[in-house]
C-alpha cells in the first residue's frame, strides 16, 4: 500500500510541474519573458514562492524543462530518423511527423518566435538550433547540389513560417496544416529527386 502512496505522491508533484509550465509559458508569451517573475508565477498559481522554488529555482529552469519536454517528440524523431536509410520515404515521414511534432508544442515555439532576442541568450537558443540541425542532416543528402540543400533546410522553415505567418489567412487551422506540410513534403520530394535522378 506504501508503495501505492508514493507513486500518488510522485503524480500529484509531476502535475504540479506541469502546472507550473503551463503558467509560466502563458505569462512569458503574454507579457514576455523578461517583465515575468517567478512571484507572479506562484501567485497566478496560488502558492508561495517557497513551492515554486522546490521545483524550480529560476525562471530560465522552467523555460528550459517547457522546451525538454515538448520538444522531446523532434529529438526522438532526429533519433529514429539517423537510424533509417536515406529513402524518399523516410524524409517524408520525417517531415510529416515533424510538422505533428510542431504543432503539438505550438505554444513554445510560437512564445520562441515572439521572443527571439530573449531566447537567443538562453540556453534554448542553442539547444533548438542544434536539433534543427539534427533534422538538416537526416533530409539532406551531403552531395546534394545546392539548390536541394536549400530546398530541404526550406521545408523545415517553411513548417516554421506555416504556423505564425499564416495566422491571419481565413482558413481551418488543420487545413493550413496540411497545405503547409504540402508544400514542405513537395521541397523535400524535389530535392531528394535532385539528388537520386531516377
Amino acid at each position: 500500500m506504501g508503495g501505492t502512496m508514493d507513486g500518488t505522491k510522485r503524480q500529484r508533484r509531476g502535475n504540479t510541474r506541469q502546472r507550473i509550465q503551463d503558467v509560466a509559458l502563458e505569462l512569458f508569451a503574454e507579457q514576455g519573458y523578461e517583465k515575468t517573475s517567478l512571484r507572479e508565477i506562484a501567485e497566478h498559481l496560488d502558492v508561495t514562492k517557497a513551492a515554486l522554488y522546490y521545483h524550480f529555482k529560476t525562471k530560465e529552469e522552467i523555460l528550459v524543462s517547457i522546451f525538454e519536454d515538448l520538444s522531446q517528440p523532434i529529438e526522438d524523431l532526429i533519433e529514429w530518423g539517423r537510424q533509417q536509410p536515406r529513402s524518399l520515404a523516410v524524409k517524408q515521414e520525417l517531415i510529416r511527423r515533424y510538422s505533428e511534432a510542431l504543432a503539438e508544442a505550438s505554444p513554445l515555439f510560437r512564445f520562441m518566435q515572439e521572443n527571439q532576442a530573449t531566447v537567443k541568450e538562453l540556453r534554448i537558443g542553442e539547444m533548438f538550433r542544434h536539433r534543427m540541425l539534427g533534422m538538416r542532416d537526416i533530409l539532406m543528402d551531403p552531395d546534394a547540389e545546392l539548390i536541394d540543400q536549400v530546398r530541404c533546410v526550406s521545408a523545415m522553415f517553411t513548417l516554421h513560417a506555416g504556423m505564425f505567418v499564416l495566422n491571419d489567412i481565413e482558413a481551418d487551422p488543420e487545413e493550413k496544416r496540411r497545405a503547409v506540410l504540402e508544400v514542405a513534403t513537395d521541397l523535400v520530394t524535389r530535392a531528394h529527386e535532385g539528388t537520386h535522378p531516377s
